[in-house]
């Protein structure tokens, strides 16, 4: 892989530095989050700004850059893929190791005196900024808003910003008009007293208005804001993508220039009540005047979006059913191909992409998918590519980490497979992982529950044997709409990082989150089980104090590998949940297969799934 030469960009942007700042002095300092305007996980080829100043291309990371160095920090699904990737003027921060200082602990050691630290404003969240200015004042420093953004400056035909075609959601699908979900909003504000509602997250602004579109690979959202009165609703896009349709949609919707958000707030909503989230931009933030803002660290849509009504759960798991007769045929196919020597990650990627296209109602994949043999495993967030594409072996283990985006739901499973004969100490390290899946995704729990209480449940049969995993357990999944969704997730620090808590919200019904437990050992494998789980609530044989018991239930139904299985480390209970999985995925995934007249397919399925 060639490592891309920084050098002439940090000199130019340094060179920027010297009048950075919005108020034309020097900044000694910029910080380039992996963020846009609306704090995106994904992010559209215009805003990948961190990625072209440090050449690093995983999803997450800051880079920082000062008049003399540059470091860059990421977490453990990325330090394999950052340490190949970055040139020698980047320092790598290993975030969450014991000795890595955090971003402001290291300005502050290496800044001379009384520095300026310069940050594009839209691309920080509130809460970021007043956690990083805090830090900085203590030690005599200064966070300062940038003159327009320095990154883009040096930047060279940077990519123009996406204006993908809307698509109008039909009730049928969504379950819920836009009018209804904004009326229940106004219900909230005014148990709040709030005269005005910001929503700045994309997804949320997609499901608010039933609309979707593909700004931003793989995920199905468009550029906008929106401000939602008592009385008015304010949606801020390039009002070209407003064809006759569309308006139709939105009949009373008052439509805005998007770069005209600012403004708007300031002039309309800066001294009444309004709500923000903690997590929008600084910009959108600091332009209400302080005792006017009504700050939570969720929006109130988000925490609407993450509960899916019926009709969007029949559609996540009908998503899930399609998906996984594609992942059956893909698996199916490549324990035919591996052995032939022919496939490679790159091909097995399009290979499985191919499957998906052919199912009903398939938009696109929900996220590049990781088709990763052998070490290549081991790199966490890894991405294939076809200017060094490596073999699929069949004496190697293969994990396939992939999902898709259907008109009726999103869909995010990992498998990892064997095409030879696994070694023992292989089929050790995927048995623990597989137990910890187990357990949770049979945990029965109280409501009250939040994510990060059942992390050590995926975790605790690695524990045992000394092993662990440098990511999260769990995330919530969108429908139709982010792989990554907020608020709700499963994660918790270990003893080898700094503890830190993904979600604190509580598990209700209706929540669809991930269960993807893994063991990852340098440059030889990767292992890693996940399927989507749907919580809902649980019948138990006793209800103490009146309380309501919750449970998942799997809504991925492709098999595990039972090669990979040292059935000597199972308990019964665990054997039982495997084969009640099992027969769960001949029953409802062998029809479609046999529907859909894959016969060879559904004589694999029957034999991956024989009872333990």
């Amino acid at each position: 892989m060639k490592v891309k030469d920084t050098t002439a960009l940090l000199t130019k942007l340094r060179c920027c530095m010297k009048t950075g700042s919005k108020a034309g002095h020097a900044v000694n300092a910029i910080v380039v989050p992996s963020s846009d305007a609306h704090q995106s996980e994904y992010l559209a080829p215009c805003d990948l700004r961190r990625a072209f100043i440090s050449g690093f291309t995983g999803s997450a990371g800051t880079a920082v850059v000062t008049v003399d160095k540059a470091a860059l920090w990421t977490d453990g699904r990325y330090f394999l893929q950052a340490e190949t990737e970055l040139d020698s003027n980047w320092m790598l921060m290993k975030m969450g190791m014991k000795d890595t200082p955090t971003i402001e602990e290291w300005l502050c050691k290496v800044l001379p005196e009384s520095s300026y630290v310069g940050v594009n404003p839209l691309l920080y969240s509130s809460s970021s900024w007043s956690k990083m200015e805090n830090a900085l004042e203590k030690e005599g420093h200064k966070l300062v808003e940038t003159s327009d953004d320095l990154v883009d400056k040096v930047w060279e035909n940077k990519p123009a910003a996406p204006s993908s075609s809307l698509i109008i959601l039909k009730d049928h699908l969504t379950g819920k008009t836009s009018s209804e979900k904004i009326e229940d909003l106004r219900n909230q504000m005014k148990e709040k007293e709030s005269k005005w509602l910001v929503v700045t997250a994309l997804d949320d602004i997609a499901w608010l208005f039933n609309m979707r579109a593909s700004d931003i690979e793989y995920n199905p959202v468009f550029f906008a804001y929106a401000v939602i009165g008592l009385d008015s609703v304010h949606l801020f896009i390039d009002q070209a993508r407003l064809t006759p349709e569309v308006q139709a949609h939105l009949p009373s919707v008052e439509v805005h220039k998007y770069d005209s958000i600012i403004s708007f707030l300031e002039q309309n909503c800066a001294s009444e009540k309004t709500w923000l989230n903690s997590g929008s931009s600084h910009a959108i933030v600091s332009s209400i005047y302080k005792k006017y803002r009504q700050t939570t660290s969720n929006s109130p849509v988000s925490m609407m979006k993450c509960v899916k009504n019926q009709t969007e759960i029949e559609g996540m798991v009908s998503a899930n059913n399609r998906d996984a007769v594609a992942l059956c045929r893909y698996f199916h196919w490549m324990e035919n191909e591996v052995p032939k020597g022919t496939v490679t990650e790159c091909s097995a990627a399009a290979k499985s992409l191919e499957f998906r296209s052919q199912e009903k109602d398939f938009v696109s994949l929900s996220f590049g998918t990781i088709s990763s043999s052998g070490p290549s495993g081991a790199i966490i967030h890894y991405s294939p590519n076809i200017d060094d594409d490596k073999p699929v072996k069949k004496d190697e283990l293969y994990l396939c980490d992939s999902g898709a985006q259907y008109m009726d739901g999103t869909t995010d499973t990992t498998r990892t497979l064997h095409f030879g004969e696994p070694t023992d100490h292989e089929k050790e390290c995927f048995t623990r992982v597989l137990k910890g899946h187990i357990s949770l995704a049979s945990i029965v729990f109280p409501a009250g529950t939040k994510g990060y209480w059942l992390d050590t449940l995926a975790r605790m049969h690695l524990w045992k044997a000394g092993l662990d995993y440098l990511h999260g357990t769990g995330h919530g999944v969108g429908c139709f709409l982010n792989v990554h969704e907020g608020p709700v997730g499963t994660y918790i620090g270990n003893s080898d990082r700094v503890v830190v808590v993904a979600s604190d919200v509580e598990l209700k019904a209706g929540m669809v989150i991930t269960d993807e437990p893994g063991f990852y050992e340098d440059g030889k494998f990767g292992i890693r089980i996940e399927n989507a789980l749907l919580c809902k609530k649980a019948e138990t044989k006793h209800n103490f104090r009146g309380k309501q018991f919750f449970q998942f239930e799997s809504i991925a139904l492709v098999p595990i590998q039972q090669k990979l299985i040292d059935k000597s480390l199972l308990i019964e209970d665990e054997i039982a949940w495997l084969n009640v999985y099992h027969q769960r995925c001949r029953d409802v995934i062998g029809p479609a297969l046999r529907e859909g007249g894959h016969a060879a397919t559904y004589d694999w399925l029957i034999r991956e799934t024989e009872p333990i």
